[in-house]
């Protein structure tokens, strides 16, 4: 009778455990997915189509937006956020504090996978879109001095008023890393400004050309161009999604899911959703909406 007894314990326990495991699958597959992003425009845009293409494959989402640089690695990190769009680049020199400069598209990407696994993180595929750091300047200058490239704005630079930041200024990968590669750039006059306006400066005159993003909106318009890299000073910084490994298992449509939206975002498709964002004034998620329904669907 006593071993009878144990028998019926242990086909109990069984019971209990293989019913246990499926309940604990299901339950973590309910759970909503936390979609962050940067408070920039095109990070923003970008997340409101990574929570359209989760929430099509049968998620549910919740949309953080807005959140601050200094601590969005740690809020995915941590599990507060589950996936967010970000750069190789960003994870490359940022984040895991490597030098980029001079590594392929490809390179930066395995870095930064391997970079990203100590901390309980992993990326998935990497976009085509490249949103690295680049010089912008005014069309009509640009085309009165015969300038396509960083080469000819070394070259042409005492005439040339740039409109800069404090950081751009001091940074080992800004204007120090210019002036190593090219040359020293003799400017007419630099003079510092918040980021956000520098368009403005160079659309009032008092300015020729500043840093930019390579995928800001204002770069499709004819007012300005961007100057080519020639001596390839800045690595690529292609945008991919970081997500918290945990979350990502829990989730297993996920990684499919934002692939599928990566492998369409190419270096123009991210400025023309900027231009409409961050030129036109249209309101992010609508535009995020129109690119889905026509990409996506």
């Amino acid at each position: 009778m006593l071993k009878k007894a144990k028998w019926l314990v242990i086909i109990l326990a069984i019971i209990v455990v293989t019913n246990f495991v499926p309940l604990t699958v299901r339950a973590n597959s309910r759970t909503p997915i936390v979609v962050g992003s940067k408070s920039f425009a095109e990070s923003k845009t970008v997340s409101e189509i990574y929570a359209l293409a989760l929430e099509q494959v049968g998620y549910k989402v919740i949309r953080k937006p807005n959140i601050a640089n200094s601590v969005v690695y740690r809020v995915v990190k941590t599990g507060q956020v589950d996936v967010y769009p970000e750069y190789t680049g960003t994870i490359v020199e940022t984040y895991l504090k490597k030098n980029g400069s001079g590594l392929t598209a490809q390179q930066m990407a395995r870095i930064a996978r391997k970079g990203v696994q100590k901390d309980g993180l992993v990326t998935f595929k990497y976009a085509p879109g490249d949103d690295r750091q680049g010089i912008g300047m005014r069309s009509s200058v640009a085309k009165k001095y015969h300038i396509k490239t960083i080469s000819d704005l070394q070259k042409n630079a005492a005439k040339i008023r740039f409109v800069s930041q404090g950081e751009f200024d001091k940074r080992a990968d800004a204007l120090p890393g210019m002036n190593k590669k090219y040359g020293k750039f003799n400017f007419k006059s630099l003079r510092d400004y918040d980021d956000s306006l520098k368009y403005t400066i160079m659309a009032e005159g008092k300015g020729d050309a500043a840093p930019v993003s390579t995928t800001e909106g204002q770069l499709a318009t004819s007012k300005y161009v961007l100057l080519k890299d020639d001596k390839s000073l800045w690595p690529s910084y292609n945008l991919v999604p970081l997500a918290n490994k945990k979350s990502a298992k829990e989730h297993p449509k996920m990684a499919a899911a934002l692939d599928r939206v990566d492998a369409k975002l190419t270096t123009k498709q991210l400025i023309n959703l900027n231009k409409q964002v961050m030129v036109q004034g249209k309101n992010y998620r609508m535009v995020a909406l129109n690119w889905y329904k026509q990409n996506m669907r």
